[in-house]
């Protein structure tokens, strides 16, 4: 693979600069008893302040839920008392992306296994360079996370992205694994251990419920609207990640028509994420670029 020419890597910097940026003021905002929809649009807000776009919709995903729960539009649901919660952001700057999460531990119990998450993540960063195959890395990240009492999720990875693509090309797995992928210099990486508790099961189930979607491609639609509201997605997200919130004020926008979108698949739905046994996870993100002695941050 080329490495990223200069103009290129200066985008995904600044990427990370902003991403950086809201993730530890988002970090400083959220409190128990919050709604959780204001959490999500004071960031993707504070994005657009720092003069960049939202790359997917901020993710606050709380105790058991792992990941993808963002806020429908009018959601009531506020961040429980002794809570552990996950902020994960994602801004691009046309096109090249930055992903970083933290947790928020409101949760005495929960602290070790938050600082598990953390532990791991900054002993993958030490670790990952040219040459290195994810499976070295996948089994030092579950080292570190069992050393520390406590269980990495097997079913979500950490994964290579590309120009508005948040996930493609190699996945980066939490724990030991075959594979003889390696790293490669000039690639970039979003590096993000989940851990919960050493009794739950260590895998994550669909829920539910699903707030994010994606474009997947254009296809022949019965109603005209559905088509001006495809057109509408296409153009303003393109293959990223939306909110069904961010429509809100489209006028192509109706329950029927994106509905419609749904079951003609010129959309897809990414469900949240759930512990299987109910265990509640913690989760630390940094994107990073691969250089030829290692791992550079770009959301440090």
């Amino acid at each position: 693979m080329p490495l990223l020419d200069r103009e290129v890597l200066e985008k995904y910097e600044e990427a990370g600069r902003i991403a950086s940026k809201v993730r530890e003021e988002m970090a400083r905002v959220v409190k128990e008893g919050l709604l959780i929809i204001e959490v999500c649009e004071a960031a993707e807000t504070a994005i657009r302040r720092l003069g960049g776009k939202p790359a997917f919709p901020c993710n606050v995903s709380v105790n058991e839920i792992a990941a993808h729960y963002t806020s429908p539009p009018r959601d009531e649901k506020r961040i429980p008392r002794n809570s552990v919660v996950k902020i994960d952001i994602g801004v691009h700057i046309d096109g090249y992306i930055a992903d970083t999460a933290a947790t928020v531990c409101f949760n005495r119990e929960y602290r070790d296994m938050t600082q598990a998450s953390k532990a791991a993540l900054e002993a993958a960063i030490r670790t990952i360079r040219p040459g290195i195959s994810t499976s070295e890395l996948g089994s030092k990240i579950q080292r570190v996370i069992e050393n520390m009492g406590f269980k990495p999720i097997s079913n979500l990875t950490g994964h290579q992205i590309g120009r508005y693509a948040v996930h493609t090309g190699k996945s980066l797995p939490n724990v030991s694994h075959v594979s003889f992928r390696k790293i490669r210099e000039g690639e970039v990486y979003a590096i993000e251990p989940f851990v919960t508790t050493p009794d739950s099961e260590g895998r994550v189930i669909e829920g539910s419920e699903a707030h994010i979607f994606r474009f997947l491609k254009r296809r022949g639609l019965k109603a005209g609207v559905s088509k001006n509201l495809l057109k509408y997605i296409e153009k303003n997200y393109r293959t990223l990640p939306f909110a069904k919130r961010w429509l809100t004020n489209c006028k192509f926008m109706s329950e029927s028509s994106f509905r419609e979108l749904l079951e003609s698949r010129c959309i897809m739905a990414y469900p949240v994420f759930i512990e299987a046994s109910g265990g509640w996870v913690a989760q630390f993100e940094h994107t990073v670029y691969i250089d030829k002695s290692g791992a550079v941050v770009l959301t440090e």
